[in-house]
């Protein structure tokens, strides 16, 4: 399917080709439910290779997860995500996408707290929590569209108006929710909690990419103001990740950093107006960062699940397809000249160095690329060339992993090539770069650099006297992702907790207790009481009664 969804898009992309699926759900009196799926080549290919690198991911899926006991449902957990993102590619309405939107936060909750333990629950409920502002954003723009008659956007994108920019300014906050951006940064690396799968899945095709994919969708319709706005929160993030990378020691982590840089790169681009190169690294960069995850769990796995990296080393002489794969997938993540990352990274940085004029922005681009070469080869050092730190018992070889193996390899081929495929294929506009030589060569500058600072940071040992230990809390604020995890749930929980105690405490066992469930149960019993006395058989008390009814009888008539 993979296959052929990638040649049709190719011949669209030829031919430039659009087709508007609709389908009216129900009509009732003026108002029709209509669902619009939009298929053009963007939809087509990138449908192509979210479906590729799932079934990668899904064969890789059975040797990792092996003796699990709920194997299947975790493969049907890995399906309805897959299905969620199909549903969020083909739709141009926002019902429709919204209902991929929700099921793709749905089944990552479900899929982060696989494994069933404290840390997991936490990292599934900030995971949830985050995106469900994202969630009510999105319901704000279909209630915002409702003005229009109709949900399908496409078709307004040109129209300058009001509901057009609050429409447009909620689905902005949607995807930055879902693609992780300052503030909602912090749940990114807290979902590397999920198994090691669900990770490849989420951070190269799936989950992080809708908030992308959807932006790019949007683009025609942003002002200069919302462009700014993007460009900032897209560059101070990918700073940021590149930053809390190199002091990370959590190998799964490391990588997630490295997806909220790449993501931070992606729409700084596309704030600048570059869609086409946009989608171009979300396609180069789903490739290498499946591959990069997934020879990451095959490291886990062969190590008896140990994630710290100061834990490993010189696993090259051990598990050498594994770091053949991982390295190659480590190069195309830093732009290394000819691999696929290369070509969408090189044309963004020129293109950045062409339009912008902040000396600020320029400096925090590069830097960037920078650090993401930095740790980068920190990675690599710890875990291929460094010491050997592993725990003795730990039985090392490639060839226990074949089937891992085998969906690496799977992958190794599009991650050389495919950049230089795709830059052949899509029809971009041609690109007329004029550059001084000196800024022409700042990439390459910043890549050494980059390797430099890596070297350093690998180098140095705690009895070094380490700069870092003397500006502790300055250590702590940069690897901490500039506090953003406390602030997005000490910061705000602890209102909505502290209100939900003092509701529980004084109204749910207060008030509603003694006029609700408690006050209405003693009163019913008090009236039930009353009304026995009437049922039990006593002469007094049926004559009584007789003599009420008489009289009432006598004085109404």
């Amino acid at each position: 399917m993979s296959l052929s969804l990638f040649f049709v898009g190719v011949y669209f992309m030829m031919l430039e080709i659009d087709f508007v699926i609709e389908f009216n759900l129900f009509s009732l009196s003026s108002v029709s439910l209509v669902s619009l799926f939009y298929i053009d080549w963007v939809s087509l290919i990138f449908m192509s290779f979210v479906l590729y690198i799932s079934a990668l991911i899904m064969n890789y899926s059975g040797q990792y997860m092996n003796g699990d006991l709920s194997l299947k449902r975790f493969i049907y957990l890995m399906l309805l995500f897959v299905l969620s993102m199909m549903m969020m590619i083909l739709g141009l309405n926002l019902v429709s996408i919204l209902l991929g939107w929700d099921g793709l936060g749905l089944v990552s909750y479900a899929l982060v707290i696989y494994y069933q333990n404290v840390k997991s629950y936490n990292a599934g409920m900030l995971t949830a929590l985050s995106n469900r502002v994202g969630d009510a954003a999105l319901l704000m723009g279909v209630a915002w569209m409702s003005g229009y008659g109709s949900w399908n956007f496409i078709f307004y994108l040109s129209i300058d108006s009001s509901i057009m920019f609050f429409v447009v300014c909620f689905c902005i906050l949607a995807a930055f929710t879902k693609s992780a951006q300052i503030p909602f940064s912090s749940w990114l690396p807290a979902a590397m909690a999920a198994p090691t799968p669900v990770s490849a899945l989420v951070h190269s095709s799936t989950l992080v990419t809708a908030g992308v994919y959807l932006l790019i969708r949007l683009s025609p319709s942003f002002n200069e103001y919302l462009m700014g706005v993007l460009l900032f929160s897209s560059l101070f993030t990918m700073f940021m990740a590149g930053v809390c990378a190199n002091f990370e020691y959590d190998l799964k982590k490391i990588i997630a950093f490295s997806t909220l840089s790449q993501l931070g790169m992606m729409i700084s681009i596309l704030s600048l107006g570059g869609q086409d190169l946009a989608f171009f690294h979300l396609l180069t960069h789903a490739l290498f960062k499946a591959l990069l995850f997934m020879c990451a769990g095959a490291i886990i796995h062969t190590l008896g699940d140990i994630q710290d990296i100061r834990c490993m080393g010189g696993l090259i002489n051990f598990m050498p397809i594994t770091s053949i794969c991982m390295n190659i997938s480590n190069f195309a993540l830093c732009g290394i000249p000819f691999l696929s990352g290369f070509y969408s990274k090189d044309m963004i940085a020129e293109i950045l160095s062409m339009s912008i004029s902040s000396c600020f922005i320029y400096l925090i681009f590069y830097l960037s690329i920078g650090l993401t070469v930095s740790y980068s080869l920190r990675l690599s050092y710890f875990i291929f060339f460094g010491d050997f730190n592993i725990k003795s018992l730990v039985s090392l070889s490639d060839s226990v992993n074949k089937i891992l193996i085998n969906s690496m390899v799977g992958l190794i081929f599009f991650v050389i090539f495919m950049g230089s495929v795709l830059s052949w294929v899509m029809p971009f506009t041609p690109y007329f770069i004029v550059l001084p030589f000196f800024m022409k060569l700042m990439t390459v500058i910043f890549i050494f650099l980059g390797c430099i600072i890596g070297l350093e940071l690998t180098k140095m040992n705690y009895f070094y006297n380490l700069l870092t230990l003397k500006v502790y809390s300055v250590t702590l604020f940069l690897s901490g992702m500039w506090n953003l995890p406390i602030l997005s749930t000490l910061g705000l929980n602890f209102v909505f907790l502290n209100f939900g105690k003092f509701m529980h405490v004084s109204m749910d066992y207060g008030w509603f207790e003694y006029y609700g469930s408690g006050g209405l149960i003693y009163f019913i019993k008090f009236f039930t009481r009353s009304i026995q006395l009437f049922s039990i058989s006593h002469l007094k008390l049926y004559l009584f009664l007789f003599v009420i009814y008489l009289a009432l009888f006598i004085f109404l008539f």
